[in-house]
């Protein structure tokens, strides 16, 4: 199971939807408070670029000496349609400040010193010390995930159906009787998650893991290779 750690920071470094919360700054213009670009630093510290005239950027430079506080908020959304399709949320909070010259034309850099963060996903809710934060790996799938998901809904679903063999005995049973609708919702270094819905509405998710953690796109087209003949006999 990937450290929470390991979760929170693979949803920084995706293409998840975030949005920098700042004391006394509107909400509703939320649109302005999305980052152009995020990354991580070595120290742990988010990096959040913005057009120059955001409000978060006018925030920042004005708060200059003062510390102004600021949390990352990020949802994360399945890339394939599914019932309940928000697969996660983190939350990073910590001190803002500007960087100057370190951004494109027209454009700003933030630095969130990161205080403490906290992810709530499928695999449950934890908060993350800083220090686990910074020493964490995002997940080496992370920049192919969505369109290796929407490729193997598109794709494979004859083949996603068989798994339901390797479901043990009852499930197997259950899944030849109700033949449910199995698409695939997260996909990592370690395993693949699916989720079956039956015609009655009710779903349930599933977990395949790899016999070895996979370290990019050509060792896992090797382990779905092995887990789809795997469901076939």
């Amino acid at each position: 199971m990937p450290s929470a750690a390991e979760r929170t920071r693979t949803l920084v470094q995706s293409t998840c939807s975030a949005v920098l919360l700042i004391p006394g700054l509107d909400a509703a213009g939320s649109d302005q408070l999305m980052p152009l670009s995020r990354s991580v630093g070595p120290d742990g510290d988010l990096f959040l670029e913005f057009p120059a005239d955001s409000p978060a950027v006018r925030a920042a430079t004005h708060a200059q000496d003062d510390e102004l506080t600021a949390v990352l908020e990020i949802t994360d959304v399945a890339p394939v349609s599914v019932p309940h399709r928000i697969r996660g949320r983190a939350r990073i909070s910590g001190w803002l400040t500007s960087v100057p010259g370190m951004a494109g034309p027209g454009r700003m850099l933030l630095r969130l010193e990161t205080g403490e963060a906290y992810v709530d996903d499928l695999w449950g809710a934890q908060a993350v010390e800083p220090e686990e934060f910074r020493d964490a790996a995002a997940d080496p799938l992370v920049g192919h995930e969505a369109e290796l998901l929407q490729h193997l809904h598109a794709a494979h679903g004859e083949q996603l159906g068989t798994l339901c063999g390797l479901l043990g005995e009852r499930a197997a049973a259950d899944c030849a009787a109700q033949r449910p609708a199995v698409v695939p919702v997260a996909l990592d270094r370690l395993g693949l998650r699916v989720r079956l819905c039956e015609r009655d509405g009710g779903c349930f998710d599933a977990r395949f893991e790899f016999p070895e953690p996979v370290r990019d796109v050509v060792e896992l087209r090797h382990a779905m290779h092995t887990l789809f003949e795997a469901a076939a006999h």
